[in-house]
């Protein structure tokens, strides 16, 4: 007799203070098995993940309340081998410094948006595979 194993959905934290974009973010990822939590900024995402850690983040990079870059800084000292997305628009600064930034500090993957739901899934992948060999490497 075969036990019964229950698959259980991946977690994505999604974090992104404009309204459209997680809902969009939200319902590509259910859409795909994903189980998606989303947060407005950064403050709040922390929240969440310290309530119920996901297994990936997303994460927008100009935010009010607390920016995704001080987010990201926060997520590596306590989840070094989280996979993270960062995403951007843009801002005052341009996407390419934001996004540049964010590598530099700890996302695995970057996307300038817009963007599509296939980029973005092969963007979890990627992330996924990185976070894979870091912690491999310790």
């Amino acid at each position: 007799m075969v036990a019964n194993q229950m698959m259980c959905a991946v977690k994505v934290l999604v974090i992104d203070d404009d309204i459209l974009v997680r809902g969009a973010l939200s319902s590509a990822l259910s859409s795909q098995g994903y189980e998606v939590a989303c947060a407005e900024n950064g403050k709040r995402g922390l929240e969440l993940f310290a309530h119920c850690p996901p297994d990936m983040m997303i994460t927008d990079i100009i935010m009010p309340e607390q920016e995704g870059i001080e987010t990201i800084v926060h997520i590596r000292k306590t989840a070094p081998d989280l996979p993270i997305v960062a995403i951007s628009g843009g801002g005052r600064f341009g996407a390419t410094d934001c996004l540049r930034m964010a590598r530099s500090l700890g996302a695995d993957v970057v996307l300038e948006k817009p963007f599509t739901v296939e980029a973005l899934l092969a963007g979890l992948a990627e992330a996924t595979a990185a976070a894979r060999r870091r912690a491999a490497a310790r």
